[in-house]
């Protein structure tokens, strides 16, 4: 018996996810905004899967006073490769709407499973090494500290804010997306 096709409303679903991950290139996927009483309107860090914008220049030097390392695109390599990764996993995607293989949508939801996963170590890394890593010798003594991913921390008389935003937020709505795609299949499968 030959494996049941994926209908054409999963289908369809899976090829809207992978839109929504091609577009997610070109959204801000996580954000950092610090406040403080001389910068009440906050300095924001926006990053996209291949750029970082913001006031990173004032956010060094304020860094600077408490021995955290100044960091830049340069200092995260996965800004180079990461658009290409998620045009890979868009790719992937495409082809599974394509061909309407169950067994590729199960495959592709693993991908995005352990990629989510792999994304979230990789900020927590990136955070701990330059929370932790403070410079003794820094004007300002400070305990070391790991920022959080996702909240609001206070160092000193700075309060920080860490969200997601536009683009891991469609990414989520896309993996959704897939969720429903693959219980719409099983389900449909039971049915006499």
């Amino acid at each position: 018996m030959m494996p049941r096709k994926l209908s054409k409303i999963d289908a369809l679903a899976v090829f809207a996810a992978a839109l929504m991950v091609a577009v997610t290139i070109f959204l801000p996927w996580w954000g950092l905004t610090f406040f403080a009483p001389q910068y009440p309107e906050g300095l924001r860090i926006i990053v996209y899967p291949y750029k970082m914008v913001g006031r990173i220049d004032i956010i060094n030097g304020l860094n600077h006073y408490i021995g955290m390392q100044p960091f830049s695109e340069d200092t995260f390599p996965e800004l180079r490769y990461l658009p290409a990764v998620i045009g890979a996993l868009a790719g992937l995607t495409l082809i599974a709407a394509i061909v309407r293989r169950a067994k590729l949508l199960y495959v592709v939801i693993g991908v995005y499973i352990i990629g989510g996963l792999a994304g979230i170590w990789d900020i927590y890394r990136w955070l701990s090494r330059f929370g932790l890593n403070l410079d003794p010798r820094a004007p300002i003594h400070i305990k070391p500290f790991i920022p959080p991913i996702l909240g609001a921390n206070r160092i000193a008389n700075f309060v920080t804010h860490s969200y997601f935003t536009y683009g891991s937020i469609l990414l989520g709505l896309a993996f959704l997306l897939l969720l429903a795609a693959a219980i719409h299949h099983r389900k449909s499968g039971k049915r006499p």
